[in-house]
């Protein structure tokens, strides 16, 4: 390897490195206030729900097994009752309109629809205050 395509390398190891700890600083922030909008809504309201998944195109709708609260009225996102974020769309599958299916909660982000549509970017506080404003 060349000098220059070495420490191209190391520049990229380190731009991968501090986007990782970023994101984790970001996720770990998103999760505190998780917990805490988890804490004012069981103590408050608005009453969990049961949380269902869609499939990609939207077409069915799959029970979890979860309760919790959608943080956006497309009911694409949600927090549980343990504080864990879950975005609520699945694969379709036959079995699974019997069965249901097992979300893995994913990690929070503090802007929710980032990289989506105008007008679908909304920070994770303004859905959060919202829900419990709906109570």
């Amino acid at each position: 390897m060349t000098d220059w395509s070495e420490q191209r390398a190391r520049a990229i190891d380190a731009h991968a490195a501090d986007l990782a700890r970023r994101a984790a600083a970001e996720s770990e922030k998103a999760a505190e206030m998780l917990r805490e909008f988890v804490a004012v809504a069981a103590s408050r309201g608005p009453a969990p729900v049961r949380l269902v998944a869609r499939s990609y195109d939207g077409r069915h709708r799959y029970r979890t097994g979860l309760r919790g609260w959608y943080l956006r009225p497309d009911e694409g996102i949600a927090v549980a009752e343990d504080a864990r974020f879950y975005v609520m769309a699945v694969r379709g599958s036959l079995r699974a309109l019997v069965t249901g299916v097992t979300l893995e909660p994913d990690p929070p982000r503090l802007v929710l629809g980032e990289g989506g549509r105008d007008g679908e970017r909304v920070t994770l506080r303004l859905a959060l205050d919202t829900v419990l404003g709906s109570a």
